[in-house]
């Protein structure tokens, strides 16, 4: 047997099972390298290593650690409580404003499913206060996260363009953030228009949507004092957080205290201003927008550089912060893009791409490659997709029968829009924080039904849009 055909088996064991098993899929693919590397092609353990992406391992450390602070002290409940208000008594804007928040918090480094888990029992508990459609405010959400995840420096933008700079291809990472953000505003207008949104617009909500999010905020608060908090685990991480009865995932109550009580450093849950902390840390991230975009300075060192500046700004909002730096998805990332060096090395991707390009249809290649990160990614993780996916088409992509940039955009989206299945992160955060008067049955069946339509026209809209006009 062919090195590049062990390889491709060795991958889709992998795939599978970390599918079915609760195995973190790069601890999986450190194995692989390994095996493959040392057993079969005879490589060393320096030039196996060689391939560890360092400056991508330092850049999610980074912003995952200045993200975890900004959540610590209380930050990330100012902004949320801000936007409430700002809504007024105009119910319809509800599920916009969630839309919003949890894309702007993907876009300044946070994981997709990190910010569900935060947004989702608010967006949640909000639908259930004003009779809004709880399947549109929960996919509301995860479209938002997605909107936001492409930035240049968002986890998934990172990702994507870190391997695109490794090659010859054309890279644009704007048009790739554009591309999703756009894509994934559309899915959600259509979702607001179809599940009842037109309706809202004549419904006033009035101080009771403040009341609710006051509330709502202090169990936050008081979870983070009780040492709840999101811990990276499985293929991407999920929330041992706070349930939509703010509850912890354990069952156990946390005790949430008086208004005035904080978790560390955080401020007080309501008709509080913004303490010296958190001001320090909206600054500190428009700067690491400004500095990294602006001035193309290294994301991993800007921004763990604001989160030491932070942490002695405020130490005891740092407490904890480590811990919440999501290692399995460093794991995952880390691990996948070096198991894809030693498949360069066994001549896989050669050998996939002269596959891809046999066919003698690029436009039919490049759906079909929507379509396996789409299938895979709604029951698997979609950074490893990404992370496996677009190296393998790099070749085929560099023989430039077709655009490079609508490919890997069309492929990005795919990969992402389908975490609104019940089976990944995003969409089982959605099922779990479902409000108390909506039948957990009916609404997974809805949401596996939304997804299933995801899954299937998703792929091709992206493929008719970003590919087929050759424009990108």
């Amino acid at each position: 047997m062919s090195a590049p055909v062990l390889s491709i088996i060795i991958l889709a064991v992998m795939f599978l099972l970390a599918t079915v098993l609760p195995l973190n899929m790069g601890a999986l693919a450190f194995v692989g390298a390994f095996l493959l590397g040392s057993v079969v092609l005879g490589m060393s353990t320096n030039d196996i290593l060689a391939n560890f992406p360092g400056g991508l391992f330092l850049t999610i450390v980074g912003v995952t650690y200045l993200f975890a602070i900004a959540q610590n002290n209380g930050t990330i409940d100012l902004l949320v409580r801000g936007a409430v208000r700002l809504v007024g008594s105009k119910v319809a804007l509800i599920p916009w404003v969630m839309f919003a928040i949890t894309a702007v918090i993907t876009a300044v480094g946070a994981l997709s499913p990190a910010a569900v888990a935060i947004i989702a029992p608010i967006a949640l508990s909000f639908a259930a206060r004003h009779k809004i459609n709880p399947l549109m405010m929960g996919m509301m959400v995860v479209h938002g996260a997605q909107a936001g995840g492409f930035s240049p420096i968002a986890v998934y933008g990172v990702t994507v363009n870190g391997i695109i700079a490794k090659t010859e291809l054309e890279a644009s990472p704007l048009a790739i953030f554009l591309a999703s953000f756009v894509f994934n505003l559309a899915i959600a207008l259509v979702l607001f228009i179809v599940l009842g949104g037109s309706k809202l617009l004549s419904t006033s909500g009035g101080r009771l949507m403040e009341h609710a999010a006051e509330k709502r905020m202090s169990v936050s608060v008081g979870a983070r004092a009780a040492g709840v908090t999101l811990q990276g685990s499985g293929s991407d991480i999920s929330a041992a957080g706070v349930s939509s009865k703010g509850t912890s995932g354990s069952g156990a109550a946390p005790s949430t205290g008086s208004a005035g009580s904080t978790g560390a450093g955080a401020p007080p849950a309501s008709g509080a201003r913004a303490s010296l902390p958190q001001l320090v840390t909206i600054l500190g991230l428009i700067a690491l927008a400004v500095i990294s975009l602006g001035f193309k300075v290294d994301v991993g060192f800007v921004s763990i550089t604001i989160a030491i500046i932070l942490a002695l700004v405020s130490p005891a909002a740092q407490k904890g912060a480590v811990n919440k730096i999501s290692w399995s998805t460093v794991l995952l990332i880390c691990g996948m893009l070096t198991f894809v060096g030693v498949l360069e090395e066994a001549g896989t991707i050669k050998f996939v791409s002269d596959g891809v390009a046999h066919l003698g249809m690029p436009l039919l290649a490049a759906l079909l490659i929507c379509y396996i990160g789409a299938v895979v990614s709604a029951f698997a993780s979609s950074t490893a997709i990404l992370a496996a996916l677009i190296p393998l088409a790099v070749p085929f992509l560099a023989t430039g029968e077709i655009g490079a940039v609508g490919v890997i955009a069309a492929l990005a989206v795919a990969s992402t829009i389908v975490d609104v299945s019940p089976f990944s992160t995003n969409g089982a955060l959605v099922l779990a924080n479902a409000p108390e008067d909506v039948d957990k049955d009916k609404f997974y069946k809805q949401i596996l039904a939304y997804s299933g339509i995801v899954v299937a026209a998703g792929p091709a809209i992206a493929w008719l849009v970003m590919v087929v006009p050759g424009w990108m």
